[in-house]
């Protein structure tokens, strides 16, 4: 199946970790024009060199999301060399593990600006551009603690929530431009941030880090945790002409872990 996103030009944030890095490395196996941008430049690099290995095309950047001055002059950077935005991977990292009540001010406005302000700021800066050429795709990467909070996450509950109504609206406004906008959500799917989260479980339970995750992986449904590859091709696939029926969706990619309907 031709995905039609060869040579569209997509800025994936959060590429040099795991899933920020498959979904890269997903799209430039399906032709885009990546780049890959990360607060780590040298993870972003080594994802990049995955992709040219590959084959594809794609490009570093150093990304600070905690500062939003630098989104204007990344952004017509991008533009000059590549392009505008076509494809857009809101993919944010995490707060520490930490109850909803007791956090400062300080801590909420640090990650606000972090994980929900800085995507909202960045979105409406690509929109024009996809507008203008009358096609473009919004997937925003969030937690399956936006369908059942995960305890202990109470900072990342409450903001991620922020983003699932925000997409939602945004679908809603931007359709007939020819534009879709979806959150996609992982369960537990096997990267660094799921194992920092695991051993963190164990010290505060003062068990071993190997049983907290085979106690996880037996609430699994498919009895596994999930590669990142997995996740990767999925939000791919929301990014792609094949899904262009999909928008103000909630995409799983959770092996079945979440219990809802």
């Amino acid at each position: 199946m031709d995905l039609g996103v060869k040579d569209r030009v997509a800025l994936v944030f959060g590429a040099g970790g795991g899933l920020g890095g498959a979904v890269a490395e997903a799209l430039a196996g399906e032709g885009a024009r990546v780049i890959a941008a990360d607060l780590d430049l040298d993870a972003a690099e080594a994802t990049v060199g995955r992709i040219t290995a590959a084959g594809g095309s794609a490009r570093a950047m150093a990304w600070n999301l905690s500062d939003r001055t630098v989104i204007e002059a990344r952004l017509q950077d991008i533009e000059a060399t590549e392009g505008p935005v076509s494809i857009l991977v809101n993919n944010t990292g995490g707060p520490p593990p930490t109850p909803v009540s007791g956090q400062s001010p300080a801590d909420w406005l640090r990650y606000f600006e972090m994980m929900a302000l800085s995507v909202i700021a960045i979105t409406d800066r690509v929109l024009p551009g996809m507008k203008a050429a009358g096609w473009g795709r919004i997937v925003t990467s969030t937690s399956s603690g936006i369908v059942a909070p995960i305890p202990n996450l109470g900072l990342s509950n409450a903001l991620r929530m922020t983003l699932l109504g925000w997409s939602k609206t945004l679908a809603r406004e931007v359709g007939r431009d020819g534009i879709t906008a979806n959150v996609i959500l992982p369960g537990r799917v096997a990267t660094g941030r799921i194992l920092f989260l695991d051993e963190q479980k164990a010290k505060r339970e003062e068990r071993s880090t190997a049983e907290v995750t085979a106690e996880s992986t037996g609430s699994i449904p498919l009895g596994r945790y999930g590669r990142p590859e997995e996740y990767g091709r999925v939000a791919t696939f929301l990014a792609s002409d094949a899904a262009s029926y999909v928008t103000g969706s909630v995409i799983r990619v959770d092996g079945g872990l979440i219990p809802s309907v």
